[in-house]
């Protein structure tokens, strides 16, 4: 069953299954706080997760590239004395 996003809040309320409907009207002023608190750390975590992800990829894929530069700067240094 889905819920009328057009709907009156309080019909939309009436739609909830009665489990949600009881937790959410035992629900103190401090608690939506906190739940909104607990909601914006959870966003920043993701965000600082996202970030934290790519910035390993990148400093594997540094270090693969310089492993790579470092070798092939070793083969042309080897060529140019072999052929001396």
């Amino acid at each position: 069953m889905a819920i009328d996003p057009t709907a009156n809040p309080a019909h939309r309320f009436n739609e909830l299954p009665e489990e949600t409907q009881e937790f959410l009207s035992q629900l103190r002023e401090d608690d939506i706080e906190t739940l909104k608190d607990g909601l914006r750390l959870v966003i920043a975590m993701r965000t600082v997760g996202r970030f934290m992800k790519w910035m390993i990829v990148a400093l594997i894929g540094t270090f693969i590239g310089a492993v790579m530069l470092y070798e092939n700067i070793l083969k042309v240094l080897n060529w140019i004395n072999q052929s001396r």
